[in-house]
């Protein structure tokens, strides 16, 4: 097989409706490279098997009969990849012309970098965290009970205000649209597959920094991102139009366990249930109802649940 500039990995579940302009955001996106196709489909129900093959018949499609999560469905397409690069880029990001091409050139100009993200916003325009940092028990407790704003300027979880005019260095960058080098991945690999969905880049970007790369944000290629659009198949939302996901709690836990051991991953359930004890109280006291307190006390039961179920966040539970 010849090699090319960039292999492009897409996972779809459920996402038939964004495919059309998900595609034609891509033959914009890629400018005058040579790039394969990948589609890894994790059982949608909606037609997308069917849209992709009918419409999209240069695209290489792999079939999962269930659906195996993110992490481990990027890793299924390693073994037909044949670019220099890897781009992983979900169904919902979609790419202003050119920044394919713009990403894969700064990426092959500075062979100290290893993963490459890009500038995210919402439909309306709205920056999305972009330039990330790993998180920490301590880190997740202030930003879920809104106390973050109290310990500026610490790095904490996100970076979202940023010189937009150059690129910079972060701990990791959003799954949505990853760029890296295929000779990265070769040495390390690309996901844990203990990770279903979520913090699965997170994870991956802390194997890539300690074995001495860098990790980048380069705002010159713009993705617009909508968000949670696979996830929305399976899970409610709350009123707040957030995700209620017990894969979100089970990685997390995951994630703690494995990068800060036992100690860290009782701070984790210990804060994260302190958390939700304020968040309720707070509830409460404005709300004047019983029922306002309901989705936090439910985040404690699934997070106290989870922690039995995974052997204390050894194994995951699918």
């Amino acid at each position: 097989m010849s090699a090319v500039d960039l292999s492009i990995v897409i996972v779809n579940y459920n996402t038939a409706h964004l495919l059309a302009e998900f595609f034609a955001a891509v033959d914009a996106g890629i400018g005058a490279l040579s790039v394969q196709i990948i589609v890894i489909d994790n059982a949608s129900r909606d037609g997308s098997v069917q849209m992709i093959h009918q419409r999209y018949p240069q695209v290489e499609l792999v079939e999962n009969g269930v659906n195996v999560g993110f992490g481990r469905a990027n890793n299924q397409a390693l073994a037909r990849a044949r670019g220099r690069n890897l781009l992983l880029l979900n169904t919902d990001a979609f790419v202003e012309a050119g920044g394919i091409e713009r990403s894969v050139r700064y990426l092959e100009e500075h062979p100290e970098c290893a993963v490459l993200g890009a500038r995210l916003i919402g439909r309306d325009g709205t920056q999305q965290p972009s330039c990330r940092c790993f998180p920490t028990p301590w880190s997740e407790f202030v930003v879920q009970t809104g106390l973050a704003r109290f310990f500026a300027p610490a790095r904490l979880v996100d970076e979202t205000v940023m010189d937009h005019s150059s690129a910079r260095e972060c701990d990791w960058v959003p799954g949505c649209y990853y760029l890296v080098r295929m000779a990265v991945v070769a040495e390390l690999g690309l996901f844990d597959p203990r990770f279903f969905l979520y913090y699965e880049e997170v994870d991956h970007c802390r194997a890539v920094k300690s074995a001495g790369w860098r990790i980048m944000c380069y705002p010159q290629s713009t993705v617009v991102h909508i968000g949670g659009e696979s996830a929305r198949s399976d899970f409610a939302l709350t009123a707040a139009g957030q995700q209620i996901s017990v894969l979100q709690i089970e990685s997390g836990l995951l994630y703690h366990r494995k990068h800060h051991g036992w100690i860290g991953l009782g701070l984790k359930v210990l804060l994260a249930t302190l958390g939700d004890a304020m968040l309720a109280l707070k509830a409460l006291v404005r709300q004047r109802r019983l029922g306002a307190v309901r989705p936090y006390g439910g985040h404690a039961i699934a997070t106290w649940s989870l922690l039995m179920k995974t052997h204390w966040a050894t194994q995951p539970t699918r």
